[in-house]
């Protein structure tokens, strides 16, 4: 009996994008609660989508850490992820990636 997959696939389905977007700086930077660092984990290990934005963040913030500019196309693309989680529809997941 699996019951890891089906408890993964009921926390991406109860942890949307929009959530996960709202808590994800504060996940990269070490600054949640282990619940939401476990929903926040199965949903990036499900979703393509907000795994590449949680990956800009990581090199927008190494860039940071080495006192460099972020590239700003990564930046651009992270502002139109969040703006499409604003305009989505409910229940559509905000899965539209600008330019992805």
């Amino acid at each position: 009996m699996r019951v890891w997959p089906k408890w993964r696939d009921t926390v991406q389905r109860r942890t949307g994008c929009a959530e996960v977007i709202r808590v994800l700086q504060a996940y990269l930077d070490g600054e949640t609660d282990e619940v939401t660092a476990r929903r926040v984990v199965a949903h990036l290990d499900g979703c393509h989508d907000c795994g590449m934005e949680a990956d800009l963040y990581r090199e927008i913030k190494k860039s940071l850490a080495r006192r460099e500019r972020p590239d700003t196309r990564a930046v651009e693309r992270l502002r139109g992820f969040g703006e499409s989680l604003l305009h989505s529809a409910p229940g559509d997941g905000g899965n539209r990636i600008p330019g992805g």
